[in-house]
């Protein structure tokens, strides 16, 4: 029985965008001191670029950070975790509901590649805007300082640029293998004047990925082993260039850092994702954004990324409105021994609920009627996610106050797994028996990987990478990656949003929104594709 729901209903209409005529944040606003003046400040006391470094994270989680562009609020303005959510909406593991209440229906559909796509300025808004911020802070602090307090901000900053353009290089063309000499995007300099930033063509993606092991080599030399919670340091540096050598299949240099960076933490136990999850910073978390109750993502009831992603909330979309369910195929490979089965909730033959995670004891009255947990939040088709908890662990809770996870010990595990059985100095043996060691220990008891080559191998990590890192934002990278295709049609998508897409298909590079490409003529701009057709296979 659906019943009463703690959101207010705003239709999906049409979205007319206006041009933007501003510059896309390549610098800072609001810089009222020279560089030179800032940094004398800094030097008598470093402490002050602790507000530049915080902003970095905040950036991550800002609310409406493009209201005044669109003229209006979003629902999906609310930071990198929408980035998240739009990324996996484009390929094949998650579908959702194609209705009004789903605010990432344009990416499902992919009609979010044009110039003016509001999802499409919201991406690169993002990106850029905290690529600008890390640049503030670089400018500030000389590569030379002997000061520990501002060489650890220095780090913080250059491993955030780093993870910056990972992201743009990988969203706007296609992956590096084989591409090397493509156009990227813009490369913006911590020297760099606006007026130079409006004259500045795309780089090409072997020209960013240099930028990028620049940037990371480094941030590990002058990062700390640990930090704050929710910050850079150097173990997270060490994951994103584990990530880096991986896309660049340098497998040696990917095992190396991917074991850097895993030291120290430990993998979620089966007890530990035996319940839903993944809400709370934790020893398997290597980087995340840590959201208390006053962030503004928070006070703002539904914008933000427990609304449209968690099942269990009483304040969001996903209750009853826009669930996120997984692609019914993937879900019929993974074996009932798998504790990630209960991961995601089914109906049985007699339209009965199944979700072993679920504590099915949970119940509410209300009209002096008794609901479970599925009944009272109106949960609709199977293969509905259960895999993120809500805020406390509590079932209904309308405080949206989640942590995200952007790094986890398990992706570090599964990269050392996959570099070791491709890489020269390795074996398929060798990286089954990581892969074997890992979903053995933490998953799965009676786990065997049969991969008997090369490829099967490729899939076998594959597959494991689609359940374990399902709803973080990690399966548009391996699509792109990989060179595999999207394969929507015979699943659990709604018919309308259904269809077979090769690899590397022309739709895959996002489109660079002509508010750049308007302040920034050198930047030419990706091929406009057409949106897939319903029931096709391309």
């Amino acid at each position: 029985m659906k019943t009463i729901y703690k959101l207010i209903a705003i239709a999906f209409g049409a979205l007319a965008v206006a041009a933007c005529s501003d510059d896309l944040d390549t610098r800072p606003e609001g810089d009222t001191m020279t560089e030179d003046q800032k940094k004398e400040i800094y030097e008598q006391n470093p402490e002050k670029l602790e507000a530049d470094v915080l902003s970095l994270y905040s950036s991550m989680i800002e609310l409406l950070a493009i209201e005044d562009w669109y003229g209006g609020q979003l629902h999906f303005d609310f930071g990198y975790a929408a980035v998240m959510l739009m990324m996996d909406s484009w390929g094949q593991d998650m579908p959702s509901e194609d209705s009004s209440y789903n605010w990432f229906a344009s990416s499902q559909d992919m009609t979010d590649r044009t110039q003016t796509s509001p999802l499409g300025y919201f991406i690169w808004n993002n990106l850029y805007k905290q690529l600008g911020l890390a640049n503030q802070v670089i400018a500030t602090v000389p590569a030379e300082s002997e000061d520990a307090t501002s060489l650890n901000f220095r780090g913080q900053a250059l491993a955030v640029r780093a993870f910056d353009y990972l992201n743009l290089v990988q969203l706007y063309q296609y992956t590096y293998v084989g591409h090397e000499n493509e156009l990227a995007v813009p490369i913006i300099a911590e020297t760099m004047t606006n007026d130079e930033a409006k004259n500045n063509p795309r780089a090409t993606v072997a020209e960013v990925y240099e930028q990028i092991l620049s940037d990371l080599k480094e941030a590990i030399a002058i990062l700390p082993e640990t930090g704050v919670s929710g910050q850079v340091n150097r173990k997270v540096a060490y994951g994103l260039r584990a990530r880096v050598h991986l896309l660049m299949q340098n497998y040696d240099q990917a095992y190396d850092d991917a074991v850097e960076a895993a030291k120290g933490y430990l993998p979620y136990s089966i007890a530990e994702v035996s319940k839903p999850s993944f809400n709370a910073f934790n020893h398997a978390w290597l980087w995340g954004n840590v959201i208390s109750e006053t962030n503004d993502v928070v006070l703002s009831g539904i914008v933000n990324f427990p609304a449209h992603m968690c099942s269990f909330t009483g304040n969001g979309y996903s209750p009853g409105y826009s669930g996120r369910y997984i692609n019914s195929q993937l879900y019929s490979r993974i074996p009932d021994t798998d504790v990630r089965k209960g991961w995601w909730a089914t109906v049985d033959e007699d339209g009965q609920w199944v979700a072993p995670n679920v504590d099915w004891t949970w119940a509410i009255t209300y009209n002096g009627s008794a609901y479970n947990i599925a009944e009272w939040e109106g949960w609709q088709a199977p293969y509905l996610n259960v895999k993120f908890g809500a805020y406390n662990d509590l079932y209904d809770n309308a405080t949206n106050a989640c942590d995200i996870p952007l790094m986890r010990v398990e992706e570090m595990l599964l990269i050392q797994a996959e570099a070791k059985g491709l890489s020269q100095n390795g074996s398929v043996a060798e990286g089954k028996a990581i892969l074997e060691s890992f979903v053995q220990t933490y998953r799965d008891p009676s786990y065997t990987c049969t991969a008997s080559s090369k490829e099967e191998f490729i899939d076998a990590v594959w597959f494991q990478r689609r359940i374990e890192l399902w709803g973080e934002g990690q399966s548009w990278f391996d699509i792109m990656r990989l060179k595999k295709p999207v394969h929507r049609l015979g699943t659990n998508f709604e018919s309308t949003v259904a269809w077979n897409l090769p690899a590397e298909a022309s739709i895959f590079p996002l489109i660079i929104p002509e508010a750049e490409t308007n302040v920034n003529p050198a930047c030419t701009n990706n091929p406009i594709a057409a949106a897939p057709q319903a029931g096709q296979t391309y």
